[in-house]
């Protein structure tokens, strides 16, 4: 194996973009911003799909898919979200190229294939959807429409990371229409709900649920609602959005329907996402210095055997035991990769599985053979045990269970012990600058405290709870009277 990663206690950013690499997950591509999915990193992102295609299914949403080019007028349609996006937007003017006649070799933008209206590359797929929902809706009887799209987008970034910032990046984005206030209502909380499952069963990743300041709120939307985790590093993480739109797309697109009673009414609508920002996550809140920890439901090889011999024929011996436990797990349910390559001595073989975050790893030698046993060991403590081979496969269904459970409640604890409660902003600062994590404190619910400590302290607030209790006290910056804290915090 390669040398070790760098130190999670000494370079957070170098340890993160080296781990994303050396465990082939993703790497940059030759489009500056952009990043190459590899195969066993788009293997976990399968499974997160797989996992939430399933929940929206189960909540009556169906899949479809819209184009990628927005015209640049329905793009202005809805003034706010257009003037939240512009900054961001990759333009296509041209349609076609040609030769350079003052250099056969090259090719250049024919000046006469340029656009009748400039197209937009989707930074999100708003505008594009509800000019559809004008032609699908006329009636009650046509709502609600409940329609999600897997896809990619492209926000034109200037600093990038892999999986958490990158110019182009892979999502699901859910948009929904309905006859009234309340159903979009329900509709937006019940998403944020399916993330918040998502995020704490398979990421093994606890969040806090809450509401976006107007500051923070998505630029068309009359109110955002998230899900918030904490990094290892004590930087938060926004980990998926869900607005409720209020009528504003409606009315920016005349999206109308006719009453039972015979009125037009403007229809209300949500949209909610996640993105492969989650894989920024999974890797940030869970992994050590030795490499991935990865929650074994998400886990693209959940258990992987690695025999310890010498000649072919120890080999056959190992193999034939193995592949009866392959079997078996395999009927289980259980994804086992056995690794019988003789290109790699066991130990290599053991670094690699500890920095690849495969959560169970078993061995089996000589004297394991002739004493029919085997040796586990699990990925999250390190720690090893030798069993009966004719126990291994029970005990590895409930390992894989301890794991998952183990992941997240120590994650829990850690985002627990790193909610701080301040009360006065130099408590703030000191806070902020020596343990990082979520802060809560009072705030005056004013835009121009929320911008002055985000100048002074590059905190914003990550959210208003939505558990949050009533509580008379002072803002912590403008000592303005407020009635519950907030959650303050340095953020990806």
């Amino acid at each position: 194996m390669s040398e070790a990663l760098p130190k999670r206690s000494e370079d957070y950013s170098g340890w993160y973009n080296e781990l994303v690499k050396r465990a082939d997950l993703a790497e940059n591509s030759e489009v500056r911003g952009c990043m190459v999915i590899k195969p066993y990193g788009y293997s976990i992102w399968e499974k997160m799909q797989q996992a939430l295609d399933k929940m929206f299914k189960e909540t009556g949403h169906t899949n479809a898919y819209f184009p990628l080019f927005v015209p640049k007028s329905l793009f202005e349609a809805e003034e706010k979200n257009a003037e939240g996006f512009a900054k961001e937007c990759a333009v296509v003017t041209h349609y076609r190229l040609k030769t350079d006649p003052n250099n056969k070799g090259k090719l250049i933008v024919d000046p006469e294939a340029k656009l009748e209206e400039e197209l937009i590359v989707r930074p999100t797929s708003e505008a594009i959807i509800w000019k559809t929902y004008k032609n699908w809706v006329q009636s009650y009887r046509d709502l609600p429409i409940l329609i999600n799209q897997w896809a990619n987008v492209v926000r034109w970034e200037m600093r990038t990371r892999l999986f958490l910032r990158t110019a182009e990046f892979l999502w699901q984005e859910g948009h929904t229409a309905h006859a009234t206030k309340e159903e979009a209502l329900f509709e937006t909380t019940q998403m944020l709900d399916i993330y918040a499952t998502f995020a704490e069963q398979y990421m093994a990743l606890p969040v806090v649920k809450g509401v976006k300041t107007e500051n923070e709120r998505f630029a068309g939307a009359d109110d955002t609602y998230c899900i918030e985790a904490l990094m290892q590093d004590g930087k938060a993480l926004q980990a998926g959005t869900s607005h409720f739109l209020g009528q504003n797309f409606a009315h920016a697109f005349d999206v109308k329907y006719q009453s039972k009673e015979g009125k037009l009414e403007h229809v209300w609508g949500t949209s909610w996402g996640v993105s492969t920002r989650l894989m920024g996550a999974l890797i940030m809140a869970h992994s050590d210095d030795d490499g991935l920890v990865l929650p074994p439901v998400l886990a693209p090889i959940q258990v992987v055997i690695v025999p310890i011999y010498k000649g072919d024929d120890g080999l056959k011996l190992i193999s034939e035991k193995v592949q009866q436990i392959v079997e078996e797990l395999k009927r289980k349910g259980i994804s086992v990769k056995y690794d019988n390559r003789d290109t790699h001595k066991p130990g290599w073989k053991f670094a690699e599985y500890e920095l690849k975050g495969v959560p169970v790893r078993l061995a089996m030698g000589q004297r394991d053979l002739e004493n029919g046993t085997i040796e586990v060991a699990r990925r999250d403590t390190k720690t090893k045990e030798t069993l009966p081979v004719a126990d291994v496969v029970p005990h590895i269904e409930q390992l894989l269970n301890d794991i998952q459970n183990n992941i997240f409640q120590k994650a829990l604890e850690f985002r627990n012990s790193n909610i701080t409660k301040v009360d006065n902003f130099e408590d703030f600062k000191k806070v902020l600058a020596e343990k990082g994590g979520f802060i809560s404190a009072h705030w005056d619910g004013t835009n121009k405290t929320e911008d002055k400590i985000k100048e002074l302290t590059k905190a914003t607030i990550r959210c208003i709870p939505l558990d949050a209790v009533a509580e008379v006290g002072n803002c912590v910056y403008s000592g303005a009277p407020s009635s519950k804290r907030v959650l303050f915090a340095q953020a990806y």
